[in-house]
C-alpha cells in the first residue's frame, strides 16, 4: 500500500485518464474509490460530513467529484498528494463528445453548468481549461504536492512513482477506457 502520511486524490476532469490512474494506483497496493454520483446531493446542500467519512475508508480518489472538491480535500486531508490528470484541450473535448454524447447527468449539470457536451462544446472547453488553471495557481506554491499527468502523451510510471516516493513497477502503465481508432496522433497506447 502506498503510504506517505496522507490520501491520493486525483484531481483531473472525466475522459482524461482517471480511470488508468485509478488502476494505478491499485497496482501501487491503495484501495481506490472511484466515481460517487451519490455524492452530489450532499455537495449540493453544503454537507461534506458523509464526504470526508467516505475519504477515511479509501487510500486514494479518482473521478467525480473528486476533481471539484479539491480545496476541501486539502483542508480537511493535510499532507495528501494531487493528482492533475490532463490533456490536449481539442482530444479531450472530442472523448467527452462522443462518450457522453447529448446524455445529461445531474453531476455534469454541476460541472459544467450543461448536463451534456453536444451543443455546448464552449462552454465545457471553458470550464475545463479553467478547472485546470486554478489547480495550477491553487498547489503553484506547493509543488510537491501536485503533479500533472498527461497519461495520454505518455505520462506513466517514472512520473508517478518519483511523485509517491516508491518504486516503479515491473509492469506497463495501464491504459484504461482507451477508444481505439485506428491512427492517432498521440503515443501508442
Amino acid at each position: 500500500m502506498v503510504r506517505f502520511g496522507g490520501k491520493i486524490f486525483g484531481i483531473g476532469f472525466h475522459k482524461t485518464g482517471t480511470t488508468s490512474l485509478g488502476t494505478a494506483l491499485q497496482n501501487l497496493g491503495s484501495s481506490v474509490c472511484g466515481v460517487r454520483k451519490g455524492a452530489l446531493p450532499y455537495i449540493l446542500r453544503g454537507d461534506l460530513a458523509p464526504i470526508f467519512g467516505l475519504v477515511e475508508r479509501y487510500d486514494a480518489f479518482e473521478d467525480n467529484p473528486w476533481p471539484l472538491l479539491y480545496r476541501d480535500l486539502d483542508q480537511r486531508f493535510a499532507g495528501s498528494k494531487f493528482i492533475l490528470t490532463v490533456r490536449e484541450r481539442n482530444d479531450w473535448l472530442a472523448s467527452a463528445v462522443n462518450h457522453f454524447g447529448t446524455r445529461e447527468t445531474e453531476m455534469r449539470q454541476w460541472i459544467y453548468g450543461s448536463g451534456a457536451p453536444v451543443g455546448n462544446e464552449a462552454t465545457y472547453l471553458s470550464r475545463y481549461d479553467q478547472h485546470n488553471a486554478a489547480v495550477i495557481e491553487y498547489f503553484r506554491h506547493r509543488p510537491n504536492d501536485l503533479l500533472v499527468m498527461d497519461i495520454r502523451a505518455g505520462d506513466g510510471w517514472e512520473k508517478l512513482a518519483k511523485f509517491l516516493g516508491v518504486s516503479i513497477p515491473v509492469r506497463p502503465f495501464p491504459r484504461a477506457n482507451v477508444r481505439r481508432t485506428g491512427i492517432s496522433k498521440a503515443a501508442p497506447l
